[in-house]
Order: structure tokens, then sequence, then C-alpha cells
């Protein structure tokens, strides 16, 4: 029998459509010891690398993109087929209907364009 606490290994997986911020925050996080599972450009990609997986990551970081019309639609689907991931969303738009809509999706957090890499622990920390 096992006795002690361990600490759970904390995995993350990043959708940003070349970002260059969540790139750095990416790489910091790495240095930091949080494993990075994958990184893509879209949802389509994301769900592609996830069915893939032995392993699913514990969070997904998402730089979201409002621009595409059918973003909301493209999340719901990838919180249908992975209901066990947190997601954080990352974005510029500071809106509470979009603050609101991500909650009932079922996002843990929502960090805007600024936010540190303190912040990003913060959030995965909290999740």
């Amino acid at each position: 029998m096992e006795t002690g606490t361990t600490q759970e290994k904390i995995t993350l997986a990043f959708i940003n459509d070349k970002s260059p911020i969540l790139d750095l925050i990416c790489n910091e996080l790495l240095t930091s010891g949080i494993e990075v599972l994958f990184r893509s450009e879209n949802i389509e990609v994301a769900l592609s690398k996830l069915s893939a997986l032995k392993e699913i990551p514990k969070v997904c970081i998402i730089d979201l993109d409002f621009y595409d019309k059918n973003v909301l639609t493209k999340l719901q689907e990838l919180r249908t087929q992975y209901p066990t991931i947190e997601l954080i969303g990352h974005s510029e738009i500071d809106d509470e209907k979009i603050g609101r809509a991500l909650l009932d999706i079922g996002f843990s957090s929502y960090l805007l364009v600024g936010s540190d890499i303190v912040d990003f622990k913060k959030a995965i920390f909290n999740v």
C-alpha cells in the first residue's frame, strides 16, 4: 500500500492559430516541468490528435478565434467528445456575453491577452 502524497502530473494541450504569445507561454510552461502533449493550430486538428493519444491532457489552453463564426459549435464538439479536459480560454475579447457562453460550454477559466506566465500557472493549478 502506498502512503504519502504524490503530486499529480499536469499535462497540457495548446490550440492556437500561430499565436506568438501562446508560443512563449507554452515554452515557459515546458521549462517549469509541465508536460505539453501536443500543440495544434485549430480545433479540428486537435480533435484528430486527441483521438490518437493513449492519455488525454488534463488541461487544454485554447486561443479563441471569435472571427470564426463556428467557433462556439467547434468548442461544444470538443467539450462533448472530451468532457474531462479542463478548458482554459485565451482571447483579447473582454465581453460578458462571450464569458457566459464559454461557461455554458464548460470552460474553467478565461485569460485575456496580456496575461503572463503567473496568470497561466494559477489558472492551470486551480483547475
